[in-house]
């Protein structure tokens, strides 16, 4: 990797519920790929998993296009039975990074492997059983789109009552998923961010000017209808 400078940055999650907080450690680097950095999306997530814990704890979780790998970490920290984190394989630096990443945060041993969108690539067809896939703002450019929901859908397809929990950030009306959902034969619920506490500017806009609209989706397979 070109040496770049590092910046680390500290992530607090709050849980009035049990009382409880995390602190996460990024290091980010200041690269024009947008892997390297956390976004708002990730931040929502991160917060969610934490918020429910519950809901990730013992469970089996795999984090696309991970980049810094925020919501992943914080998914093991919730004691998830297990977490594998995965980025492009074309992107060598950004699965490094993941790693780096996890490293900051006491976690070295977590699994980062390779998983391009749209690609079935033998860590994709070997992947273990997954129970939760994570992704945040991976709807970011409109051409990636129906490659993600590719990749994600093979996954549920494999995996019974499997999840995509994913957050994005909404850029522009004409970015919408739904008509490839329907394809797909997906549904998806949403979760208000008021119902986790990230509704606030400290999480939903990280700080970050401009429009930071941000939803959180629960994707899964549709189940045909009996009769």
């Amino acid at each position: 990797m070109q040496a770049v400078k590092i910046f680390s940055k500290k992530f607090q999650f709050i849980n009035d519920k049990s009382k409880e907080t995390l602190s996460i450690v990024i290091p980010e680097l200041m690269d024009p790929n947008y892997g390297f950095y956390v976004w708002p999306c990730a931040v929502v997530l991160a917060q969610y998993i934490w918020y429910f814990q519950d809901e990730v704890k013992g469970r089996r979780i795999l984090e696309l296009s991970a980049g810094t790998a925020l919501p992943g970490i914080v998914a093991a920290k919730c004691k998830a039975e297990s977490v594998v984190l995965s980025d492009s394989f074309l992107l060598p630096d950004s699965l490094q990074h993941c790693k780096n990443c996890c490293a900051a945060n006491e976690l070295p041993d977590l699994p980062v492997i390779g998983i391009t969108w749209g690609l079935f690539s033998p860590d994709l067809m070997n992947l273990a059983p997954v129970d939760i896939i994570l992704g945040s703002d991976c709807f970011y450019n409109l051409k990636d789109f129906e490659d993600i929901l590719v990749t994600v859908s093979f996954i549920l397809e494999k995996n019974g009552e499997c999840q995509f929990w994913c957050t994005y950030q909404e850029r522009s009306s004409d970015q919408s998923i739904e008509p490839l959902l329907k394809h797909w034969n997906l549904n998806c619920s949403q979760v208000s961010l008021v119902e986790f506490q990230a509704d606030g500017p400290d999480i939903a806009n990280s700080g970050l000017p401009g429009n930071h609209t941000i939803q959180m989706l629960k994707i899964f397979k549709r189940k045909p209808k009996i009769g």
